[in-house]
C-alpha cells in the first residue's frame, strides 16, 4: 500500500514538474471549417436560399386544388327554391386549363327562368375540364411564374456559393497574415534577445576594461531600437488575431480571438490551384453560372411574352348526371362541348414585352461575353503572379538562409575578439531583415496561390 501511495506521488509530481506542452497549432482546415459552418455571411446566404425555396413552394400553389361552396335560399316571395353547390377545381399543369368537379342539390320551388337551378330529388354530379388549344396551351402564367421561381433557387444556391467563396478567400488571407505576423514577432524578439544576452557580456569586459564604457551605452540604445520593433511588431499580432477572430469560431458561432501560442512556427503551404483549362476554370465559377441562369429566366419571359400574341381558344368539356327521382328530362346523363376564343386587335402589350425580353436578353449575353473574357484575363494574370511571387520567395529563403550564415560567422569572430560591435550588429539587423523579407515574400507566394483558387472557384481547396 505503501509502495503504491509512493509511485503515485510520484507520478503526481512529476506530472507537475513536466514543462506545459505547447497549445496546438492553428492549421488553415480549421479557419476553413468554422468560417463556412458559422461565417454570418455564408448563414444569410443560406437563409436567403431557404426564402427562394419559400417562394418556389408559392409558386407551386397556385396549381393546388381549389375548394368552393355555396348556398343560396329566397325566404320571401313567390318562389322559395334553396340551391347548394359545391365545387373542386385543380389547374392543369400541363396546360392552362384545368379540370373540375361538382355537386349541386336544389329544393322547393323556382321560376322558369332559373330551370337550370332545379336537380332531380338526390342532386346532379358534375365533372369537366377546360383545355387551352392556342394562347397558355405550352406556357401561361402560372407555369411561367413557377419556372422563374424554380430558376430563383438556382440563383440563390449560386449566391450562396459566390459569397462562400469571398468568406473563406478573406478567412484564407486573415490566417496567413496572422501567421506572417506572428513570424516577423518571433524574428524580432530574437533580434532583441540577443542584444540583451549581449549587454551582460558588454557589462563584465567593460568592469575587466576589456572594452569602453561608451559601448554599453552605444549597446542600450540598440535594444531600446529592436524592443520599439518588437512592441510595434506585437501589437499588428493582436490586430490580425482580432481579424482572424471573425472567422474563426466555437461551437455557438462566437468569435474566438487566437492564442499566440497557437502560432505554426512555419508560414503553411495553404492551399494548392488545380490546372484546369479554361473551360473547366469557367464552368466552376458561381457568377458567369448565375448570369447563364439568368439568361435561361430572361428566356422563361420571352415565351411568356410571345404566349401573349397567341388568340386564345379554349376547348370545354363537361357531363352531368341527376340523381333519384325527379323530371325525366334531367334523368338521362348530358354532355356538353364547347369553345370560346378571343383575340386582342391591338396586342401593344404583348410587342412591347418582347422587345424589352429581347433587349434584356442580348445585354446579358453581352455582358456574359464580357465577364468571361475578364475572367480568363484574371486566372491567367494570377498564374502569373503566383510563379513570380515562388521565384521570388525561394529567392528570399536563399538571401535569408545566407545572411545567416554571415551573422553566426560575425558573432563567432567577435567572440574571439577578431571583429566590433557595430559590424555584429549590421550583421543581425541584416539577418532580422532578410527574415522578414522571406516571410513577406513567402505570404505573398501563399496569398497568390489563395487568389487562384478563389477565382477558380475550386470549392475543395476553399473547405466549401
Amino acid at each position: 500500500m505503501i509502495r503504491r501511495l509512493g509511485m503515485a506521488l510520484a507520478l503526481m509530481l512529476a506530472l507537475l514538474l513536466a514543462p506545459t506542452a505547447r497549445a496546438a497549432e492553428l492549421t488553415l482546415a480549421e479557419v476553413l471549417r468554422s468560417s463556412s459552418t458559422h461565417a454570418p455571411q455564408i448563414l444569410e446566404a443560406m437563409a436567403r436560399q431557404r426564402q427562394a425555396d419559400a417562394r418556389a413552394l408559392t409558386a407551386q400553389g397556385q396549381f393546388d386544388l381549389v375548394f368552393d361552396a355555396e348556398a343560396q335560399a329566397r325566404p320571401l316571395g313567390f318562389y322559395d327554391g334553396v340551391l347548394t353547390e359545391v365545387r373542386a377545381t385543380r389547374p392543369l399543369e400541363t396546360n392552362g386549363g384545368s379540370i373540375y368537379g361538382g355537386y349541386r342539390l336544389s329544393s322547393g320551388n323556382f321560376a322558369g327562368y332559373d330551370g337550370k337551378s332545379v336537380t332531380n330529388q338526390l342532386g346532379e354530379v358534375r365533372v369537366g375540364a377546360v383545355f387551352s388549344l392556342l394562347r397558355d396551351r405550352m406556357i401561361d402564367e402560372r407555369r411561367g411564374r413557377r419556372e422563374l421561381a424554380e430558376a430563383d433557387i438556382d440563383l440563390a444556391a449560386l449566391d450562396r456559393d459566390l459569397i462562400a467563396i469571398g468568406v473563406q478567400r478573406r478567412a484564407i488571407e486573415a490566417y496567413q497574415l496572422w501567421v506572417a505576423a506572428g513570424l516577423r514577432v518571433a524574428t524580432l524578439r530574437e533580434l532583441f534577445d540577443l542584444a540583451q544576452e549581449r549587454q551582460a557580456s558588454i557589462d563584465r569586459q567593460i568592469e575587466l576594461g576589456a572594452r569602453p564604457a561608451i559601448l554599453s551605452v552605444e549597446n542600450r540604445q540598440n535594444i531600446v531600437r529592436r524592443q520599439a520593433l518588437l512592441v510595434r511588431a506585437e501589437q499588428d499580432l493582436t490586430l490580425f488575431a482580432n481579424a482572424l477572430s471573425l472567422f474563426l469560431r466555437d461551437d455557438l458561432g462566437q468569435p474566438v480571438v487566437p492564442d499566440a501560442k497557437r502560432l505554426p512556427q512555419h508560414m503553411p503551404e495553404g492551399v494548392k490551384p488545380r490546372l484546369v483549362d479554361r473551360q473547366e476554370a469557367m464552368s466552376g465559377r458561381p457568377d458567369i453560372q448565375a448570369l447563364i441562369a439568368r439568361i435561361d429566366q430572361n428566356t422563361i419571359r420571352a415565351r411568356m411574352a410571345e404566349n401573349e400574341l397567341r388568340p386564345r381558344l379554349d376547348l370545354r368539356a363537361e357531363a352531368s348526371q341527376d340523381i333519384g327521382s325527379g323530371s325525366p328530362t334531367r334523368s338521362p346523363g348530358e354532355a356538353l362541348f364547347g369553345l370560346r376564343f378571343s383575340l386582342p386587335l391591338e396586342q401593344r402589350a404583348a410587342k412591347g414585352r418582347i422587345a424589352e425580353v429581347a433587349a434584356e436578353q442580348d445585354a446579358l449575353s453581352i455582358r456574359l461575353r464580357f465577364l468571361e473574357e475578364q475572367v480568363g484575363v484574371e486566372i491567367a494574370n494570377l498564374r502569373t503572379q503566383m510563379d513570380g511571387a515562388e521565384r521570388l520567395a525561394a529567392l528570399a529563403t536563399d538571401e535569408a538562409a545566407l545572411a545567416r550564415r554571415m551573422a553566426a560567422a560575425e558573432r563567432r569572430r567577435y567572440t574571439l575578439g577578431a571583429s566590433d560591435f557595430l559590424i555584429v550588429n549590421l550583421r543581425e539587423e541584416a539577418l532580422a531583415d532578410a527574415t522578414i523579407r522571406e516571410i513577406d515574400a513567402i505570404y505573398r507566394s501563399a496569398a497568390a496561390r489563395a487568389e487562384l483558387v478563389a477565382a477558380m472557384a475550386d470549392r475543395s481547396q476553399l473547405g466549401i
